[in-house]
């Protein structure tokens, strides 16, 4: 199996349940480490083998909400074996991480789209002899979360959930939304649409998916910014899933971790496959298993198919790339960064967050972002 570059026609060739399913946790770790590492869910369990490096500087980061419960659960994890390590992340979206990447305010950004050719230019100024890169950490599927009563089985399409966040379908027993629905009591209700208020790479993945199944109903470009007409604004992944959660006959997208700690539910997706879609990470993992590398390089950014229509595949996912330099990384931070990256692609990393209701990558994939992450200087 190799991966393939620049749409090449052979994909990531590994089955969903491989990627959920086989994941083990890796051995205890050394007599340094061997601490005892806290889950998501408030369990103990022996601390992975992490090679912490040397004590160094407090390594900061910032950006993407959606991976925001990973991150949670990475640095926990991380730190009760490294406990001479500190790191910080602070959320504010993936435009907000990126920005402030490239001002040198960060060691590493979160974004949940790659650096676009500008970005990669201004990236230049703060990785002294090199640029930043984009390495997939964090797999996710954005919920199509809502909150109507009566109604458990939502199923929608693209252009119905491209025409309710442009307020062009306003009820929730709209005509298209009925004929997806039969049987289903939907309410003579206006539809409460929370859109992202911060630029947001779960917002751009979404316009994304808008401009390849939408058949023209969404006019703009995809975006980290929004642009759809109409609907009520929110901070954050948490912040429109808190919206959502408390606001009947509403409706708004999130990541599946956020959809699951909310305890929202979320829409099937009609993909054109012989039956709709359930948000759930074996079918995202479908969707990932299919992904091609689009960067060059140490560089592995990917390109996604929002418009698969192959059976139990997901189409609206996304993945959050962990941007650093390359080259001209600060010293002072430099082994706490790799020994933090290594552990958040391994084994026993991908498995803790995919407790948690995000996608373990590929197992060639990771053992790419893995030779990346220990290439940098």
């Amino acid at each position: 199996m190799k991966l393939q570059r620049n749409g090449r026609s052979k994909a990531l060739a590994i089955g969903a349940m491989a990627l959920v399913s086989s994941l083990s946790l890796a051995a205890c770790g050394s007599d340094d480490n061997n601490t005892t590492a806290t889950g998501s869910n408030g369990s103990s369990s022996a601390a992975p083998a992490i090679d912490c490096g040397p004590k160094q500087a407090p390594l900061v980061s910032a950006g993407s909400t959606a991976q925001g419960n990973a991150i949670d659960i990475l640095k926990n994890n991380f730190g009760a074996a490294c406990k001479d390590t500190t790191i910080n992340y602070g959320g504010g979206g993936s435009g907000a991480g990126v920005q402030q990447f490239n001002q040198g305010k960060i060691q590493f950004a979160g974004s949940d789209s790659a650096l676009k050719p500008a970005e990669v230019d201004a990236s230049k100024a703060v990785c002294t002899g090199g640029q930043g890169i984009n390495l997939p950490v964090v797999a996710g599927l954005i919920s199509i979360v809502y909150n109507v009563e009566g109604v458990d089985n939502l199923v929608l399409d693209g252009p119905t959930i491209a025409k309710i966040f442009d307020s062009q379908i306003t009820k929730w027993n709209d005509a298209a939304i009925v004929a997806l629905n039969p049987g289903a009591k939907l309410p003579d209700a206006d539809i409460q649409a929370f859109h992202r208020t911060d630029d947001s790479g779960t917002t751009e993945n979404l316009t994304k998916y808008f401009a390849k199944t939408s058949a023209g109903a969404w006019s703009y470009p995809a975006s980290k910014a929004w642009a759809g007409k109409g609907g009520q604004g929110a901070s954050g992944s948490a912040g429109v899933s808190a919206q959502v959660k408390q606001v009947k006959n509403s409706v708004s997208y999130a990541e599946l971790s956020f959809a699951q700690t909310n305890n929202l539910k979320s829409a099937s997706i009609n993909t054109g496959a012989a039956k709709p879609v359930e948000a759930t990470a074996v079918n995202a993992a479908n969707t990932f298993a299919k992904a091609q590398i689009a960067g060059t390089g140490s560089d592995l950014a990917l390109t996604l198919d929002y418009a698969t229509k192959d059976e139990g595949s997901y189409p609206l996912v996304l993945v959050t790339y962990e941007i650093v330099c390359d080259k001209g990384n600060k010293a002072d931070t430099l082994d706490a960064l790799k020994a933090f990256l290594t552990y958040s692609i391994s084994d026993a990393g991908q498995k803790a967050i995919g407790d948690a209701g995000y996608v373990p990558l590929p197992k060639e994939l990771t053992g790419k972002v893995t030779a990346a992450v220990k290439a940098l200087a």
